[in-house]
């Protein structure tokens, strides 16, 4: 039986560097908030539009690596290694295949998307150049979910963290470039994010590949495995429909606000996007734990995990929420230069501030119940909580509040009343015996 003290250096192990990895993902978003930003409101509207379409995208498949992490964790856990590092492999070729589909339909559907925000014909025009080029970049997103989740379930988060620290500085260098030396404007911010994806694709090839020789796994895709991986992960692709018509019908609604109030969103959702990749650190380390001791069937370990990572998520989101309190009334600044569109983002982000304490904990919940391969509940639960959220923000679109009152009452209805009500309908499932009894 594990102690609490060993359970936290596992979670520091896994957490620490999980946590570096997670924060650069969002980094590829800052950047280009912060490049866009200096060239205008209207073009960074129109990232906050072409963003909430590819994180939409992205967001419904990110099974591939939330449904690889237990599914290699559980045969790691039973010492089966050559078995796990066949299921991440499966994943990525699913992955591969998702991710080329998706990127020709995007390209296509790219007009037509934006005009569903029904932005003004500048902030349209500039979106459908951004999201067009993106769209090149999906299949490279999806294999990166798969591979990581593959070596988290391995339970190995240091790699990962090393590929997204290069791919973030790549990031960087290629968008200042692009935007600024070459003056491609938006579309240089598309272009090097593209080109930087695609890179990490290939340092995932190689790490893959070595592991794959070590554990004698097969590197061509199995059809059982593939297949395996995709009924898994359709209860998470339900959880995550859930959560992403929650975050499109808030960008609706600051879209009918008006443009200075979709901008602000874009600044005060991008933190919050931030500080949620910091906190599911503890949720990675949580998964990652939770499907080994699983998988070994030592349930006494599996219960001082959740407790320990419980407290961390807690304690963890009140350090972030300090920070982003702290920082508020610069944050605006950073992303725009623009001293009125920084105040008016800065009360959203102190509501954003208050709430982290209860982020964290429904982060690491979320981790729990996907390393426990509960993703059926998740699914049930996350459409119990849009029927407590649409109706509040029916009533913000009819009430139409503008400029920083109407951002802040925004704020409240996704940071105070849908975060309440994924941490009541998680918080119910947590206490009883049945996520501990899913299958693999």
């Amino acid at each position: 039986m594990s102690t609490p003290g060993a359970v936290n250096r596992d979670i520091l192990r896994l957490a620490v560097p999980a946590l570096g990895a997670l924060i650069a993902e969002p980094m590829f978003l800052i950047v280009d908030s912060a490049l866009v930003g200096h060239l205008g409101v209207v073009p960074l509207a129109a990232l906050g539009i072409a963003s909430a379409v590819l994180q939409t995208i992205v967001g419904l498949m990110v099974f591939l690596a939330y449904s690889t992490t237990p599914a290699v964790a559980r045969r790691f856990g039973a010492g089966d290694r050559s078995r796990a590092v066949s299921a991440g492999i499966d994943g990525m070729w699913l992955a591969l295949g998702l991710g080329a589909l998706l990127a020709l339909v995007g390209y296509l559907a790219a007009p037509g998307l934006v005009a569903l925000f029904g932005p003004g014909p500048e902030v349209a025009a500039e979106a459908r150049i951004y999201l067009g080029i993106s769209m090149w970049g999906l299949p490279a997103m999806l294999i990166v979910f798969a591979a990581t989740g593959l070596l988290r379930g391995m339970q190995d988060t240091v790699t990962p963290l090393w590929i997204a620290g290069i791919g973030f500085a790549a990031n960087a260098a290629l968008n200042a470039l692009f935007i600024y030396g070459l003056r491609w404007g938006i579309a240089g911010s598309a272009a090097g994010t593209v080109v930087a994806q695609w890179g990490m694709v290939a340092a995932y090839a190689v790490v893959v590949g070595r592991l794959a020789r070590r554990h004698e796994a097969s590197l061509r895709p199995q059809r059982e495995g593939v297949r395996n991986t995709a009924r898994a992960g359709g209860w998470l692709f339900l959880r995550t429909v859930s959560l992403r018509v929650a975050l499109l019908a808030t960008v609706a609604v600051a879209t009918a606000f008006g443009t200075p109030e979709l901008a602000g969103w874009q600044v005060a959702f991008t933190i919050f996007s931030t500080a949620a990749f910091a906190l599911d650190a503890l949720a990675i380390a949580a998964q990652a734990l939770i499907g080994k001791q699983l998988g070994a069937g030592a349930t006494s370990s599996v219960r001082l995990v959740l407790r320990r990572t419980l407290a961390w998520g807690a304690g963890f989101g009140v350090v972030v929420g300090v920070v982003i309190g702290g920082l508020s009334g610069w944050i605006g600044m950073l992303f725009t230069g623009d001293p009125v569109l920084a105040a008016l983002a800065q009360p959203a982000l102190m509501v954003l501030a208050v709430a982290q304490p209860v982020c964290g904990v429904v982060f690491v919940l979320d981790g729990v119940l996907m390393g426990a391969n509960d993703a059926r509940y998740l699914a049930i639960a996350g459409g119990l909580n849009l029927v407590v959220y649409v109706p509040t923000l029916i009533a913000l679109w009819l009430w139409h509040p503008g400029g920083a009152a109407g951002l802040t009452w925004l704020a409240v209805a996704f940071f105070g009343v849908y975060m309440l009500a994924r941490l009541v309908t998680l918080g119910w499932r947590i206490r009883r015996p049945e996520w501990m009894r899913q299958p693999a």
